[in-house]
């Protein structure tokens, strides 16, 4: 197994054993393409946060959220943010495809507090810089303009 495969392969049993041990509704899509709502208060929070990437530096942005995407996010959201990575066959309910129509329309702000917070069994990403976060839904965003 190459080391990139080993990586994804431990982050994927880790999300496995977060959506095991955390109740809580799940992020995805699901067969019905259900959106994963934001509770009152992250509603509150997510009204209040502004992406603050200029629309002329979001290429650029997006640049490294893909990067950062990469590293984190691939093993169950796939290399190209569909959903299919070798993570998700194991989990409960299939991550969402960032191509899709459904997380094509989220605000910026509401991907921004998702990626935060997580959702079983996607873990939540506060630790990663802010600047990251916004840079990870500036690519997200990206997905839906090719």
């Amino acid at each position: 197994m190459t080391r990139v495969n080993t990586l994804a392969a431990l982050a994927a049993v880790g999300v496995l054993l977060a959506a095991v041990s955390l109740p809580g509704p799940v992020w995805g899509q699901g067969a019905a393409g259900q959106r994963w709502e934001l509770t009152k208060a992250q509603k509150e929070r997510a009204e209040k946060a502004k992406n603050p990437v200029p629309a002329d530096k979001r290429k650029a942005s997006a640049e490294n959220g893909k990067k950062i995407a990469m590293q984190n996010c691939a093993p169950c959201h796939g290399a190209s943010g569909k959903g299919d990575g070798p993570g998700a066959a194991a989990l409960p309910k299939k991550p969402a495809d960032w191509t899709s129509k459904v997380v094509q329309e989220e605000k910026d702000s509401t991907l921004f507090v998702k990626i935060t917070d997580g959702n079983p069994p996607m873990p939540p990403w506060a630790s990663l810089p802010e600047k990251d976060r916004w840079d990870l839904v500036n690519y997200i965003k990206s997905l839906g303009k090719k």
